[in-house]
């Protein structure tokens, strides 16, 4: 998630407890490896995401629609809407 966070970053997040919407930072577990991506777009059921440095980030540009029920948590600190 280079610029926006580093890989020696603390972060905070929350179970979703509430809604997802664009621009929210989630985690979320794909092919065992927990990842935090940046929410592009939502639809029934499903989410796309992408990193913050698209020419360096495995992200719905490879892997494609994710179902919504992986999302793990939704990182509430540092705020990083873009």
């Amino acid at each position: 998630m280079l610029p926006t966070l580093r890989s020696d970053n603390l972060v905070v997040a929350t179970g979703v407890y509430g809604s997802i919407t664009k621009g929210d930072l989630v985690i979320f577990q794909h092919q065992g490896i927990d990842k935090i991506k940046r929410v592009e777009n939502i639809r029934v059921k499903e989410f796309y995401v992408l990193g913050d440095n698209p020419s360096s980030s495995s992200d719905s540009r490879n892997f494609g629609w994710l179902p919504l029920d992986i999302i793990k948590a939704k990182v509430i600190w540092p705020k990083t809407k873009q």
